[in-house]
């Protein structure tokens, strides 16, 4: 695996390192020791899978607070999308920043979101198929989510935004207390 730091303090591109033969390809997309050799979490607690219908459906920027902060290994699996991590860590160097990249099923880059940050993603092609491990399983009493058009971060969507839950647009916007 090719571990690539971003501009956000902790996230990470992973890319996969494919053996090719006459058959196609075997590569690692996961490797506890290569995580640890990173300096990455390399626990996993629950795998989780999403599917989205249409091109232009945004999920997120949902986050665990603590006790159940989560790290998150985030790939495509069919279709594609806009993936985005943003820096919730009051102190953090990147406070307040965002990282997207495309991720894709063909590339099979993943993106690793580290504990206190927030992530979205918007598809890009019909019937998308998004899987990602986190080191901690779901905590309903720690789940929640800031706006993804918030002006603190100031994301930009490489697609409008055609299908979103209530539940995601209607996260409060980021405290300004909290960008002080």
């Amino acid at each position: 695996m090719i571990f690539t730091e971003t501009s956000i303090s902790g996230v990470f591109v992973i890319g996969l390192e494919p053996r090719r033969d006459e058959r196609g390809f075997f590569a690692r997309q996961w490797c506890a020791d290569e995580f640890k050799r990173a300096g990455l979490d390399p626990r996993v607690a629950q795998i989780n899978t999403t599917h989205s219908l249409a091109a232009g459906t945004l999920r997120g920027v949902h986050y665990q607070k603590a006790p159940h902060a989560e790290v998150k290994l985030v790939r495509c699996t069919r279709g594609a999308v806009f993936d985005v991590a943003v820096d919730l860590r009051p102190g953090s160097p990147t406070f307040c920043q965002w990282f997207g990249i495309e991720l894709d099923a063909e590339s099979g880059r993943m993106l690793y979101i580290p504990e206190g940050c927030g992530h979205a993603f918007l598809t890009l092609a019909p019937a998308t198929d998004l899987a990602y491990q986190a080191s901690v399983p779901y905590s309903s009493d720690s789940a929640t989510g800031v706006r993804h058009d918030d002006p603190a971060f100031g994301i930009v969507w490489p697609a409008p935004v055609n299908v979103i839950s209530a539940q995601d647009q209607n996260w409060p916007r980021f405290p300004a207390a909290a960008r002080s």
